[in-house]
């Protein structure tokens, strides 16, 4: 099968991690830090045709162990909106599924969290809360967790 050269090059920009993986608040940092940063024509092929100038993409790493698709995690920050998206493409670079998996998000006086572990079977846990406007702490009453899987065919269930 040949592979699309301007799809490898995106997933060129995302290093393969070791499982399991934590995505919290501030672990863009690091991949800000230690990544290539995507051209406006690789997130506009692959990821989001409509973007503002406001909008950054980060790639942050592509996950071993898929061997029938590729899945790369970016961090997107909007305003008031930072959001990691799991993607899954096939060898063509066409898009298989796509979620969102943590975030911090601002909205009429909150601010709700997501968190999220991906363990080695591909597991993907998301802790949820929200707290009043400049707490750090979750109120317990919002707090929930939510349980998602990378499949053997790239979707996200």
């Amino acid at each position: 099968m040949r592979i699309n050269t301007a799809f490898a090059d995106f997933v060129n920009k995302f290093p393969i991690v070791e499982l399991p993986v934590m995505l919290g608040e501030d672990t863009h940092h690091v991949f800000s830090a230690e990544n290539d940063p995507l051209t406006d024509e690789m997130i506009q092929i692959f990821i989001e045709s409509d973007y503002d100038e406001m909008t950054e993409f980060v790639p942050c790493f592509s996950l071993n162990d898929t061997e029938h698709f590729i899945a790369l995690v970016w961090w997107k920050a909007g305003l008031l909106n930072y959001e990691y998206t799991l993607a899954t493409f096939n060898e063509r670079g066409e898009a298989i599924d796509r979620k969102v998996i943590a975030y911090t998000r601002v909205a009429q006086g909150l601010v709700s969290r997501a968190v999220t572990t991906i363990n080695e079977e591909h597991e993907i846990i998301i802790a949820e809360g929200s707290s009043s406007d400049g707490n750090d702490l979750f109120d317990p009453t919002t707090a929930k967790t939510r349980f998602l899987e990378l499949m053997n065919d790239g979707s996200i269930v």
